[in-house]
This record gives structure tokens, C-alpha cells and sequence, in this order.
């Protein structure tokens, strides 16, 4: 049986790999000549929201079955109010995680949008790693 902690390592790492996806995908499709810009959105808001989930994970707090930002970043602040401070912007992610895939009223993404909604990713991703990458070691590379 494996200690919990290491249980508590693995499943974070997993909420980091998943987050790593999306970012990765983000970043791919930002290169591109004619950036694809709703799907940059979406996989900007599913980086932010895994990477949130991946420190509430490592804190030891549940969270409801959600794609909502600002509900991830209150949560956050129960347990870190300084990082979900640094964060607060990114609950301008919120809509494009859902409401962009789908034929309706959603919010547009304007040329040269989907840059600002990448570095708000990027910035989740460096403040919750650079919170996490000790406590993962050797679970996940090092940039």
C-alpha cells in the first residue's frame, strides 16, 4: 500500500499533466499563421481550471464539479488568499470553457484576444507550479 502522501503526489501530478495538455494545446495553436482563436480560448480556460484544481487538490480542499473560475479562485482563497489575489483576473476565463463550444451566445475572441487569454494562463501556470513543483519533485520535469 502506498503512503498518502505519495497517493496525494501522483493524483496532483495527474491534475498538472491534464493542465499541461491543455496549455501545451494553447500554445501550439497560438503559433499558427491564423491562430484558431475559440479553441486557444477554451484550452487557455481548461489550463487555468486544471492547474487551480491541482493546488485545491494539494490542499487538501474538495470542489464541486465546475468550470467556473471565480467558484475555483473563492475556494482558493480559503486556503491561500494571497495566490487566488494574484489569480483574479484569470475568472475572465470562465466562459470560455463552455459556453464557446457551443452554437449560442458566447463570447467572442477578437484578433490578438486570444494572446491576452494565453498569458493568463501562462501566469496560473507559473504561480500554482512554482507553489507546486517542490512538493512534486520528481513527479513532473522542470521547465
Amino acid at each position: 500500500m502506498r503512503p498518502p502522501d505519495q497517493v496525494l503526489r501522483e493524483l496532483v501530478a495527474q491534475w498538472v499533466h491534464k493542465a499541461e495538455q491543455d496549455y501545451l494545446a494553447a500554445e501550439y495553436l497560438l503559433r499558427e499563421a491564423e491562430p484558431l482563436r475559440e479553441p486557444i480560448a477554451f484550452h487557455c480556460q481548461q489550463a487555468a481550471e486544471k492547474y487551480i484544481k491541482a493546488f485545491l487538490v494539494y490542499r487538501g480542499t474538495e470542489f464541486p464539479k465546475t468550470h467556473d473560475i471565480k467558484k475555483l479562485l473563492d475556494l482558493l482563497a480559503g486556503v491561500d488568499a494571497e495566490l487566488a489575489g494574484d489569480l483574479a483576473e484569470e475568472k475572465e476565463l470562465t466562459p470560455y470553457g463552455v459556453e464557446i463550444r457551443y452554437p449560442s451566445d458566447f463570447p467572442e475572441v477578437l484578433r490578438g484576444g486570444e494572446k491576452e487569454l494565453f498569458d493568463l494562463a501562462r501566469r496560473t501556470r507559473e504561480v500554482i507550479m512554482e507553489r507546486l513543483r517542490p512538493f512534486l519533485q520528481d513527479l513532473i520535469p522542470t521547465p
